[in-house]
C-alpha cells in the first residue's frame, strides 16, 4: 500500500521504516528540514537499534521524507498520524495532532480517492471518535465514510522497538467503520503474524494507556517492596522478587523448567521509571479519569512512588558519605534505559538536577546519551561528561548507576576500588552482583537492599 507518516519521533519513523521494509511505500513528512535530510541521506536522526540498517535498506527505493504534507497525502492511501503528546500543565497536550488531523482535512478536501486516516499517537479515549473525526469533517467538507478513520495504537518498546514493530503479539485496530477497517488491516493482513483485534476507537486507546499503566504500576509495586525491604534489613527485595516470579501463576513451568515472561522484568528494584511514555501517559489518565469525576487512588500512587525514588537514593548516598556539598559524584548512565540515547523524563537527569542543587561536582558517562543529555543540561556548573567509565570513577566519592547498560553493569569491583577515593557505590538498578561486592568490602547500597554490619 501507499502510506503517509506525520511525524518522524520515535513511533514515526520506526513504523514508516518497518512498513517500508514489508513493502509498503512510504512517505515520511516531518517539518524539520534537518531531520527530513537525514533520512534521505539514509542516518537515522535518532538511535534506534537496528533503525539505520533497516532505513539503508528501504530509502529511495521504498520510502522517503518530505515537508510537503499535500504531496504526501495525495499520493498515499493511507496516512498515519503519529506526532507528539507531551502532558504539559496538567493535561495532554493534544494540540499537534489536531493540526495533523488539519493539514490532511484540507488535502482530503480536493482529493477524490477513499483515504483512510489513523491516529497511532497516544491520545486519550474518547480523543479519535470526537476531536479527530470533527477536525478531519470539516477541514474537508467529508463526512465518514467519504473518508476512513482508525485508531492503531503503538507497543514499542524503547531499544527494541523494530524487533517489536516486525514482530508484534498483537494488533489492535479501533474503527470508526467496517470499510475503515478493511481498508487499514491490508496494511497488517499477510505481512505480520500476529492476532488482529478489531475494537472501537475508545477501546483502542484505553488498551495503549492500561498496557503502560499496568507496567509502570509493576516498577512502583517493586519499589514499595523495596522500601519496606531495606526497613527490615538483610531482606533482599530483588530476591524477594525473583522468588515472586517462580509462581506458576506469573512463569509457565513445562517440564520442570520455569520461562518466564517479559513482563517479570518490571517486577524488579529500580532507581523508577522515566521515558516519553510511562509518566506521560499515567498522568495523562489521571487527569482524563478526574474530568470524569473519578479519583484513580492506584495510578495516583504509581506516580507518588515513582517520584519518591530519586529523593531515596539521595538518601542513600548522605548515609554513606555525608555532606554532600563539594563531594565528587559519578553518574553512571543518563538515558532513561539501556538501547537508546533518549533522555526525556530521565531520573538520571532529576537526579543530576537534584545534586547540583545539593553543591555537589558531577563527573557524568553514558555510551550513547551524552549530546543529548547536554543540550539538556547546558549552561549546570560543577558538570562534566566523559566518553569513558575509567575517567568518570577517577578520583570519585561516590558513583551511581543510573542506566542498565551492559558496559556499565560488567565493570569490575576491582575497577571501583582502583579508581575512586573511597568506593561507595549507589545502584540504581540492582545490576551489579552482590556476592562480588560482598566479598571485596565494598561500601554498596542498591534499591532494595540495606545490608546490615555483622
Amino acid at each position: 500500500m501507499k502510506i503517509s507518516i506525520i511525524g518522524t519521533g520515535y513511533v514515526g519513523l520506526v513504523t514508516g521504516v518497518c512498513l517500508a521494509k514489508k513493502g509498503h511505500n512510504v512517505i515520511c513528512v516531518d517539518r524539520v528540514e534537518s531531520i527530513i535530510n537525514s533520512i534521505n541521506s539514509g542516518i537515522a536522526p535518532i538511535f534506534e537499534k537496528h533503525l539505520e540498517d533497516l532505513l539503508l535498506e528501504v530509502i529511495r527505493d521504498k520510502l522517503t521524507a518530505t515537508s510537503d504534507v499535500g504531496y504526501a497525502v495525495e499520493n498515499s492511501e493511507v496516512s498515519i498520524i503519529a506526532v507528539g503528546t507531551p502532558f504539559s500543565e496538567g493535561n495532554i497536550d493534544l494540540k499537534n495532532v489536531k493540526e495533523a488531523a488539519y493539514d490532511i482535512g484540507v488535502i482530503l478536501k480536493k482529493k477524490k480517492d477513499y483515504h483512510v486516516v489513523c491516529v497511532k499517537s497516544t491520545v486519550i479515549p474518547t480523543t479519535t471518535d470526537t476531536m479527530i473525526l470533527k477536525t478531519l469533517e470539516e477541514a474537508s467538507g467529508k463526512k465518514l465514510g467519504e473518508f476512513g478513520l482508525v485508531m492503531n495504537p503503538e507497543f514499542l518498546r524503547e531499544g527494541n522497538a523494530v524487533e517489536d514493530f516486525m514482530n508484534p503479539d498483537r494488533i489492535i485496530i479501533g474503527a470508526m467503520d467496517d470499510k475503515s477497517f478493511e481498508v487499514f488491516s491490508k496494511i497488517y493482513k499477510s505481512h505480520f503474524d500476529a492476532p488482529i483485534v478489531k475494537t472501537n476507537s475508545r477501546t483502542a486507546e484505553m488498551i495503549k494507556y492500561t498496557s503502560n499503566a499496568l507496567l509502570a504500576a509493576l516498577i512502583s509495586f517493586s519499589n514499595e517492596i523495596a522500601a519496606i525491604s531495606e526497613e527490615i534489613g538483610d531482606t533482599d527485595a530483588l530476591e524477594v522478587l525473583e522468588g515472586v516470579h517462580m509462581d506458576r501463576r506469573l512463569s509457565l513451568i513445562v517440564e520442570g523448567k520455569i520461562t518466564m515472561p517479559g513482563i517479570i522484568k518490571y517486577l524488579k528494584p529500580s532507581r523508577g521509571f522515566g521515558g516519553s511514555c510511562f509518566p506521560k501517559d499515567v498522568k495523562s489518565l489521571i487527569a482524563f479519569s478526574e474530568k470524569l469525576g473519578y479519583k484513580p487512588k492506584i495510578l495516583k500512587s504509581v506516580i507518588e512512588v515513582n517520584e519518591s525514588q530519586i529523593e531515596r537514593l539521595v538518601l542513600k548516598l548522605k548515609d554513606e558519605i555525608g555532606e554532600i556539598r563539594d563531594k565528587t559524584i559519578a553518574i553512571l548512565g543518563l538515558a532513561f534505559k539501556a538501547g537508546t540515547d533518549d533522555i526525556r523524563e530521565s531520573q538520571s537527569i532529576k537526579l543530576i538536577r537534584r545534586l547540583i542543587k545539593e553543591g555537589a561536582v558531577l563527573k557524568c558517562y553514558d555510551p550513547i546519551a551524552i549530546e543529548n543529555a547536554k543540550k539538556e543540561l547546558e549552561e549546570q556548573a560543577n558538570l562534566e561528561f566523559y566518553s569513558n567509565y575509567e575517567n568518570t570513577l577517577l578520583n570519585a566519592d561516590a558513583a551511581l548507576i543510573m542506566t542498565d547498560w551492559d558496559t556499565i553493569a560488567n565493570i569490575s569491583i576491582d575497577v571501583f576500588k582502583k579508581l575512586m577515593k573511597n568506593p561507595v557505590i549507589i545502584d540504581g538498578c540492582r545490576i551489579l552482583i552482590k556476592n562480588n561486592i560482598k566479598e571485596q568490602k565494598t561500601k554498596y547500597r542498591g534499591i532494595g537492599l540495606r545490608m546490615i554490619e555483622k
